[in-house]
């Protein structure tokens, strides 16, 4: 039985128990599970109108006419407050054209505040804990796994990825089951920061690995990862000027970027296969710039560095906001059902496509993120379900307890003033991480709080095998 099944019913019985975050393209609270709002407009974090959803198709739900190929473009540290869900400044004109022809999720959520914890886990519909991996902070994840790349290779089509990092280089295990894996050039390491700009470089190596017939002759899956929005921020000529605080030059970055994802995105709408490609936008993780104290990313799991923009266009789909909370657990099989190929039983998620095409949202809560103890970071779990998100810090020696429909920014720690939600927001938790499958991680390394990684690269041998 998989794993979303088992779960759910696990949690269904925990409940009765415990009562129950640039060209010419041209935060929120957080709504209560029903469809009925997929019509309802929220105020974000910081008072923002959310734009109304569109009602949902009526008739029969559809999924596409063909087998559809996939390009998933990601953008380091995109926050989730983006134009088209209310931000004022005008910082994305080609994505948020993009978002008026797509089905945008308002509330879609990241696996993790960290990019070498995000991108693993939406790659095998996987939580971070659950993944062979090591427990250095630039992480390693061993062959053991099984990738969406893996999934589709196996089925003959191709995967290509091109990405805009030094950690994406081969040998941290993200590249297995893709048969073209490329970085933009002239890229150095630096641990501390990202000190190049490489949209441009991106979005032309992008185009060069899609026009080989080797790469687009059949159906493939393709993923970009964009880095500008990451530190260091740099103000951009052709952007406006926003000012020269830390946020004024994000969102310098950010339109920076959008020209360059434009670029891209009107280039393949030319190409003979373009008319049968899904686009997805989303970001591995948000960023802060203040919020609780905090600057960028990690370390914490906070809404700003958890929320994230998800956006899909596909042939057939008929544009709309959907407002109920959504994971990137979900992302591969999504991307599989698109392509009409089965998604394995070891991937933890759930298709969007039956949504995407008409169906009515269905409640997919709670709403899991993790930040897996490595060299650095500590350790931390979310979960949100319903009004309430309950953070876990380490291994459950502090909880802090939020509204997220009164008090979307995580303000006011409920935890001493409910305790009975205290009490059943803990009960969940410990029944989803007593069934979820987690893994050690590996390497021998010490750990942040004072352990050391000896957990296995693969699944225990058996006299059966593996």
């Amino acid at each position: 039985m998989p794993f979303r099944r088992i779960l759910g019913l696990a949690l269904v019985g925990l409940a009765a128990v415990t009562g129950c975050e640039k060209g010419d393209r041209a935060q929120g609270a957080a709504p209560a599970p029903s469809a009925s709002n997929t019509t309802t407009s929220q105020p974000t974090a910081s008072g923002n109108a959310l734009p109304a959803a569109s009602a949902a198709p009526t008739g029969k739900p559809e999924r596409p006419a063909e087998p559809l190929n996939v390009i998933l473009l990601t953008v380091d540290s995109l926050r989730a407050d983006m134009p088209w869900v209310g931000y004022p400044r005008d910082i994305a004109p080609n994505l948020t054209k993009l978002a008026k022809e797509s089905v945008v999720y308002d509330n879609a959520y990241s696996l993790s505040s960290y990019t070498a914890k995000s991108v693993g886990g939406f790659l095998t519909s996987r939580y971070p804990s659950t993944l062979y991996r090591d427990g250095y902070f630039f992480q390693r994840y061993y062959a053991a796994n099984l990738f969406i790349s893996e999934v589709l290779s196996a089925k003959g089509a191709a995967a290509i990825g091109w990405h805009g990092h030094m950690y994406f280089g081969k040998g941290k295990g993200l590249e297995q089951g893709f048969s073209t894996w490329e970085l933009v050039p002239g890229i150095t390491f630096d641990p501390q920061t990202d000190n190049h700009i490489t949209s441009e470089k991106m979005t032309k190596l992008g185009i060069e690995l899609l026009s080989k017939p080797e790469n687009t002759g059949k159906q493939f899956f393709a993923w970009a990862h964009y880095m500008d929005p990451h530190d260091q921020y740099n103000k951009h000529d052709e952007a406006p000027d926003f000012g020269s605080k830390g946020k004024d030059k994000y969102d310098s970055e950010v339109f920076h970027t959008d020209i360059w994802l434009g670029k891209l995105i009107d280039w393949v709408e030319q190409q003979p296969w373009g008319k049968k490609t899904a686009i997805i936008i989303s970001a591995d993780h948000g960023e802060a710039f203040g919020e609780h104290g905090m600057y960028k990313h990690a370390f914490e799991l906070w809404e700003v560095l958890t929320r994230v923009p998800l956006i899909v266009r596909a042939p057939g789909i008929t544009p709309r906001h959907i407002k109920e909370r959504r994971s990137h657990i979900d992302l591969a099989p999504t991307i599989l059902d698109l392509m009409n190929v089965p998604a394995p039983s070891e991937f933890m998620g759930k298709s969007l496509v039956p949504e995407l095409y008409g169906a009515p949202p269905d409640n997919r809560e709670p709403i899991i993120s993790e930040l897996t103890e490595d060299s650095h970071n500590p350790p931390r779990r979310s979960v949100i379900q319903g009004d309430y998100k309950l953070i876990i810090v380490g291994n459950g020696y502090k909880h802090y307890l939020f509204n997220l429909k009164s008090d979307p920014e995580e303000l006011k720690d409920l935890s001493k003033d409910e305790p009975a939600k205290l009490d059943e927001m803990k009960a969940l938790a410990k029944g989803i991480w007593e069934k979820l499958p987690v893994v050690e991680p590996a390497g021998g390394n010490k750990l942040k709080e004072g352990g050391t990684a000896r957990g296995p690269t693969g699944p225990a041998k058996t006299d059966g095998g593996s």
